[in-house]
């Protein structure tokens, strides 16, 4: 896998690097916004919503959590996804190579999060993400994500945690993975169905993040919509379990053709509830297909019956990762809570996975690299 990345790497221009990196801040600033819209109006109905905030439903940012443009645990558990698969990037010059633990391991610093007043200076392998004062804060997260995280054992798809668990939490913290555009799909799909797999056991759930990652992965090698769905329904045929996933993605791009979007066209892809990932995924996907711009699209990834700061995050990241970071509304951005860490976090991730030899290698590595990815 490495070698693959590497290799990529080796070949891009500047004009690539470039390109890259604004899908790549598109893709995480897409979710984080698409979240923030939808975290005001989340599990409200569409009735609720246009009562609210009149015909047209949600429009702008609207408070949550005591401000505008606050974000909940998916942005949170996006970050330290990628976070994490910096650090398995820069821990393969030990020779271990394991992205799922490394990624793990990031998980487990966004529980404690969830759990301590502040960061602790004392654990000098935090790296610098998980000293960020705002990550902690509790926004809702998924009881499966925390049940899952609340201890070290690393769960797999033989010995999955909450096999039961059929929601998006897993879901919408796996845009990350498709940004290994040096991977193969394949191998996109397996790393986010296994990372899945450590808080939501159900083969819905876990499988809505392998497709859920290969249409990203396609978005940012710049291809479409369309054509990423369709590669990421093919991914998913030899897989068990995988009959839901397919016909949810199978819906949504036949939706496109069935009338004008609406919240009546969202609710006719599934379940609005939250309870089944790969509704969520089929909205995300209709959103992106049928959208005229990133912001139209994101307001039609909300004004539904929820869960709409779900939607709102799959949403984001699909139109990000596509159009890249300027077609995303400058107002939205300009408010949104952990903006500066979000740039900051998608730049390291670009550089790494276009620069990562510079930066470190068996011999020798970037002190400050190393400072903000640690390898232990």
């Amino acid at each position: 896998m490495s070698a693959a990345i590497a290799a990529t790497a080796a070949v891009w221009g500047r004009t690539q690097q470039q390109d890259f990196r604004s899908r790549v801040r598109g893709c995480l600033l897409g979710a984080a916004v698409g979240d923030a819209l939808g975290a005001g109006v989340d599990t409200l109905s569409t009735e609720a919503v246009r009562e609210a905030h009149g015909p047209a439903g949600l429009t702008d940012l609207t408070p949550a959590y005591g401000r505008r443009g606050a974000v909940t645990a998916a942005t949170q558990l996006s970050l330290f996804t990628v976070d994490g698969l910096i650090r398995a990037q820069v821990r393969r010059d030990t020779g271990a190579w394991h992205p799922p633990t490394d990624v793990h391991r990031a998980h487990l610093r966004w529980a404690a999060t969830q759990r301590d007043w502040g960061p602790d200076e004392r654990r000098k392998d935090n790296g610098w993400l998980a000293n960020e004062e705002w990550l902690y804060v509790r926004r809702d997260p998924p009881r499966a994500t925390l049940t899952g995280l609340a201890d070290e054992v690393l769960g797999t798809l033989d010995r999955p945690k909450n096999p039961a668990a059929r929601d998006a939490g897993a879901l919408v913290r796996s845009a990350p993975y498709g940004l290994l555009v040096g991977w193969e799909p394949q191998l996109v799909c397996q790393l986010a169905v296994e990372c899945a797999a450590q808080t939501h056991g159900h083969p819905a759930a876990y499988l809505s993040a392998g497709a859920f990652a290969v249409i990203v992965h396609g978005l940012a090698r710049g291809e479409t919509v369309e054509a990423s769905a369709r590669r990421a329904q093919a991914q998913l045929t030899q897989r068990p379990g995988h009959e839901p996933v397919a016909e949810a993605l199978g819906n949504a791009l036949d939706s496109v053709r069935r009338g004008a979007p609406g919240p009546d066209a969202l609710a006719a892809l599934g379940d609005t509830d939250g309870e089944h990932a790969e509704d969520a995924l089929a909205i995300a996907v209709y959103c992106a297909l049928v959208a005229e711009d990133t912001a139209q699209g994101l307001r039609l990834a909300v004004n539904h019956d929820g869960p709409s700061a779900a939607t709102g995050t799959l949403t984001g990241a699909l139109l990000g990762a596509l159009h890249g970071e300027t077609a995303l509304p400058p107002s939205w951005i300009a408010e949104l809570e952990g903006r500066p860490s979000i740039l900051a976090l998608a730049d390291d991730f670009a550089m790494e996975m276009t620069q990562g030899p510079a930066l470190h290698g068996p011999e020798s590595a970037a002190p400050g690299w190393l400072a903000r990815y640690p390898r232990g």
